[in-house]
C-alpha cells in the first residue's frame, strides 16, 4: 500500500489562516522567501495561540472553506475575532502580511498589557559594595536580581539604617529573605495536600494611614541621598499574603492562590480607588521622607523605637492567658476561639461613587438571578445601600409585570428614599474582589459536565444547580478542569501599606494592615509589650451565634455530627469559595474585614495558618513557638511540625510567619515562651502514649 503523501504543518497552517478571511492561496511576497515567510507567521499565530492554553480545554474548530481543521483553544472567539467575514466583504481579499501582523500584535498585547504576573518579589536597596553588608536587616543578597525600574513599576523599600551609601536597586524573592518571611507546609496523615499559600506585592493604591506631621519633610535632592521611582499610583509596594485551605479537591484552593490578587487589582482599579497617600497635586517623593530623619516625639531609630515599646511584666498579663486546662500529663479541655476585637474604622476614599454603585448592583443582581436562594435578599456591610435596592426592585416579580416607564419612576423613587450612609473603602472594594471571584468560579463549575451524574448534566437547564454565562478572571486563564468541581476552599489574605518607602518590618515604620477572611483559617498578631495574640479572624462555622441567625431563615436545619460539631448540608464552614449546592442556603464568601493601624514596633510578627494548625493549638501556644525560633522560616517550620506531632486527626497544616517591627523583643514581652510550656510538654507526651488511639 501506498504511504499517503501529508503536506508539511507550516503550509497546512498558512492555507488555514488564508481560508480564513476567504482568501486565495495567493503567493507570499516576491521580496521574502517562502521558508522565512511561513516561519515568521506560524510563530505570530502560535504566539497568539499560547496565551489560551493555559488550563483551556482543546476544541475543535472547523474553518470556512475548503475541509481544513485547527486545534484551537479559543473557539468560537476566536472565530468572532479574526475569521468571521461579513456578507459585504466575501468578496474582498487580504494579504499574508497583514493576517501575521494582526496576531502579532494581538499577541503582544494580550501578554504584555492585560496579562501581569503575580510579583513574588519585593524591590529594595542593597548595597552595591560588599564593603557594606545589610547585616541589620540580613536581606539574601545571594537571591537578589538586579531591577530596572520602568512605568508602573514599585518604589524601592529604602533601607533606613543605610543613608548615602552606594545602593543597588534589586528584586528579592520573598520565600527566600527568610529572615523576613517563612512559610511552610505538612500535608499531615492526609493521601494528598489541599492548602495553597501566596505572598508578594500586588499593585494597587495605596490604603495606608498617612505618617504623622513629625514624620513628613519636604525631601531635599543631594547627591548622597538615593531616591525612589513612583509607580503609576505613587505608592510604597503593598505587600500581599494569603492562605487557602481547600476541601474537596485543590481545584478552588489553586484558583485562589492564581487569581484573588488579580480580583483585587483590577476592582481598585474599576472602583477608582484613589491613593490614602496623596493629595491633589503633590507625589509621594516631595512629600515623604525617611522615618530615621524626624524630628519630635516620633522614633529616629530603630533601637530608639523599640526602646520606647512598654514592656509588661509576667504579673501584668497572667490574668489575660487564654490557654488549655491540663491534668497530669493530658490536655482535659482545650483553649476557646475568641472573637477577635474591633478594628479601626473603614476610612471613606474619593472614589467614583456612581461606577462604584453601578458595579455592586450588577454583581448582587447576577448573584440574585443566577444563585436565588438566600442571595434574593442579600446585602452587603461595605456595598451602598442604594446598589443593594436596586438589585432587589428591579428583579423582583412585580417589576416585571410593569411598563418600563412605570418601573423607571419606581425604582428611582425607591432610590431616592434610600439614603447614602456607605461610602466607598477599601474595604468595599475586598469585598467585591471575593465576591466576584467566588461567582466566577461557581458559574463556571455549573456550566461543565457533572462526573458523578451525566444524565442530569445532559439537560439544557437545571434548577439545581447555578447557570450564569462564564466570565474570565482578570488573568484571562480558565477556571478549573474539564469535570464540574463540588468542593471549595477557605481563604483568608492580608494586606501591608506603609505611608513611607520604608519597609514595614523597620522598627520606626508605621504600617497600616488589612486582614480579609473567609471560613476556618486564621489569623493572628503578637504583641510586642505583653507576648500576647491578638486574633484578627474568628471561625465561620454554623454553630457561632453571628452565622447561626444569618442561616437559620433559609437552611432547613443544622445537623450535629459524631463529633460535636454543627454542619450545614455536611459543611463545616458556612462561609468559603465555591461549595455551589450549597450557595442557595447562604454559604457565600462575604468576608469580614478588619483594619488595623500598627505603631513602630507595636507588634513582634503575623501568622496566617490553616485550620490543620489552629484546630489543634490554641493561640498563645502558636505564638510561644514562634518566639523561640530565630527566624519567620524557623517558626513557621517548628509550628507546623509541632501542630502534625500532637494532631489526632491529621489535618493538612499550612503556616505563614510575617515579621514586624518588634521582632527583636518578641521574647521580653509578658512571660515569654513560658507561658506554654507545660501544656507543650503534655500535648506531646500525650502523643506519644500507646494508649492514646484506645481512649
Amino acid at each position: 500500500m501506498a504511504a499517503v503523501r501529508r503536506r508539511p504543518p507550516t503550509q497546512s497552517l498558512v492555507s488555514a489562516l488564508q481560508h480564513l478571511d476567504l482568501i486565495s492561496a495567493a503567493a507570499p511576497p516576491k521580496q521574502a522567501p517562502r521558508a522565512a515567510y511561513d516561519t515568521e507567521l506560524l510563530d505570530a499565530f502560535m504566539g497568539y495561540l499560547s496565551t489560551f492554553f493555559h488550563h483551556s480545554p482543546m476544541r475543535r474548530v472547523t474553518m470556512p472553506g475548503p475541509p481544513r481543521v485547527l486545534r484551537s483553544a479559543v473557539g468560537r472567539r476566536y472565530l468572532h475575532a479574526y475569521a468571521r467575514p461579513s456578507r459585504t466583504s466575501l468578496s474582498s481579499t487580504a494579504s499574508t502580511g497583514d493576517l501575521c501582523d494582526r496576531f502579532r500584535s494581538h499577541s503582544l498585547t494580550t501578554d504584555r498589557s492585560s496579562k501581569r504576573k503575580f510579583h513574588n518579589y519585593f524591590v529594595t536597596h542593597l548595597p552595591s559594595s560588599s564593603l557594606h553588608p545589610d547585616s541589620h536587616h540580613k536581606l539574601p543578597r545571594s537571591a537578589s536580581v538586579p531591577h530596572k525600574q520602568g512605568p508602573g513599576a514599585a518604589p524601592a523599600a529604602v533601607p533606613p539604617n543605610m543613608p548615602g551609601r552606594d545602593l543597588t536597586v534589586v528584586r528579592i524573592p520573598l520565600r527566600s529573605a527568610k529572615h523576613h518571611f517563612g512559610a511552610f507546609v505538612s500535608r499531615g496523615q492526609r493521601n494528598y495536600n489541599e492548602d495553597t499559600n501566596q505572598a508578594g506585592t500586588i499593585s494597587m493604591p495605596s490604603f495606608a494611614k498617612r505618617a504623622p506631621m513629625s514624620l513628613v519633610r519636604r525631601q531635599s535632592r543631594s547627591l548622597t541621598e538615593n531616591t525612589t521611582a513612583n509607580s503609576s499610583f505613587g505608592d510604597p509596594q503593598i505587600f500581599y499574603f494569603g492562605v487557602f485551605d481547600g476541601h474537596g479537591g485543590t481545584e478552588c484552593s489553586e484558583f485562589l492562590r492564581d487569581e484573588l490578587h488579580g480580583y483585587i487589582e483590577q476592582a481598585a482599579l474599576d472602583f477608582g480607588l484613589p491613593s490614602s497617600l496623596q493629595h491633589q497635586g503633590t507625589s509621594l517623593d516631595t512629600s515623604l521622607s525617611n522615618p530615621t530623619e524626624t524630628s519630635g516625639s516620633a522614633p529616629r531609630s530603630s533601637r530608639d523605637a523599640l526602646d520606647r515599646v512598654d514592656m509588661k511584666s509576667p504579673e501584668q498579663v497572667q490574668h489575660q492567658l487564654n490557654v488549655p486546662a491540663t491534668k497530669g500529663n493530658a490536655v482535659v479541655q482545650e483553649a476557646s476561639h475568641e472573637p477577635p476585637p474591633d478594628g479601626d474604622d473603614p476610612v471613606p476614599a474619593a472614589a467614583d461613587e456612581a461606577k462604584a454603585e453601578e458595579l455592586e448592583t450588577k454583581l448582587l443582581g447576577e448573584y440574585r438571578n443566577t444563585v436565588g436562594g438566600y442571595f434574593r435578599r442579600f446585602t452587603c456591610r461595605y456595598f451602598s445601600e442604594r446598589a443593594a435596592t436596586r438589585a432587589r426592585y428591579s428583579g423582583s416579580d412585580a417589576a416585571s409585570s410593569m411598563d418600563d416607564n412605570t418601573l423607571k419612576n419606581r425604582l428611582q423613587q425607591q432610590i431616592d428614599e434610600t439614603p447614602v450612609t456607605t461610602p466607598v473603602t477599601v474595604e468595599s472594594v475586598l469585598t467585591y474582589a471575593f465576591l466576584r471571584a467566588d461567582l466566577d468560579f461557581i458559574t463556571a463549575q455549573a456550566r461543565k459536565p457533572d462526573p458523578d451524574d451525566p444524565h442530569i448534566a445532559d439537560y439544557p437547564v437545571n434548577k439545581d444547580e447555578v447557570l450564569g454565562q462564564p466570565h474570565l478572571p482578570p488573568s484571562g486563564h480558565g477556571i478549573g478542569g474539564t469535570a464540574r468541581f463540588k468542593g471549595g476552599s477557605t481563604a483568608s489574605i492580608a494586606l501591608i501599606a506603609t505611608p513611607t518607602p520604608a519597609p514595614f518590618w523597620h522598627p520606626a515604620a508605621h504600617s497600616t494592615l488589612l486582614v480579609a477572611h473567609v471560613g476556618d483559617t486564621r489569623v493572628l498578631l503578637c504583641e510586642t509589650a505583653t507576648g500576647l495574640p491578638r486574633p484578627l479572624t474568628h471561625d465561620h462555622h454554623p454553630s457561632s451565634p453571628t452565622e447561626t441567625r444569618r442561616l437559620m431563615r433559609y437552611a432547613e436545619s443544622l445537623v450535629t455530627d459524631s463529633f460535636g460539631e454543627e454542619r450545614i448540608s455536611g459543611l463545616a464552614n458556612s462561609r468559603a469559595f465555591g461549595d455551589m449546592q450549597s450557595k442557595r442556603i447562604g454559604v457565600s464568601a462575604e468576608p469580614d474585614i478588619v483594619r488595623v493601624h500598627m505603631e513602630p514596633a507595636e507588634y513582634s510578627f503575623l501568622v496566617l495558618m490553616s485550620d490543620g494548625v489552629s484546630g489543634t493549638l490554641s493561640d498563645q501556644e502558636i505564638v510561644d513557638v514562634i518566639k523561640e525560633a530565630k527566624t519567620p522560616e524557623e517558626g513557621a517550620k517548628h509550628v507546623v511540625e509541632y501542630a502534625t506531632e500532637v494532631s489526632k486527626d491529621g489535618d493538612n497544616a499550612t503556616c505563614l510567619v510575617v515579621r514586624l517591627g518588634g521582632w527583636e523583643r518578641r521574647m521580653e514581652g509578658g512571660l515569654g515562651s513560658l507561658g506554654t510550656k507545660e501544656i507543650r510538654d503534655a500535648r506531646r507526651a500525650e502523643a506519644l502514649d500507646p494508649r492514646r488511639g484506645r481512649r
